[in-house]
């Protein structure tokens, strides 16, 4: 069985800093297979950045939305 986590919007810094310090822990601790992300507000409620979408998926992250 495939174990998927969808975490809806990820608003700006406090949001971005949730998911990368607790994504590591939470996929290890679920043995999650695969990982989408809302990004669209990321970056403060203005998109989403290269350096963001780089430091998400290098936390974890599989597939990011906008």
């Amino acid at each position: 069985m495939l174990s998927v986590l969808f975490l809806g919007d990820v608003v700006g810094e406090p949001g971005r800093s949730a998911v990368i310090a607790r994504l590591p822990e939470l996929k290890s601790k679920h043995a999650l297979d695969f990982v989408i992300v809302n990004g669209e507000n990321a970056a403060g409620g203005r998109g989403i950045t290269g350096k963001i979408t780089i430091d998400l998926l290098r936390a974890g992250v599989s597939v990011i939305t906008t």
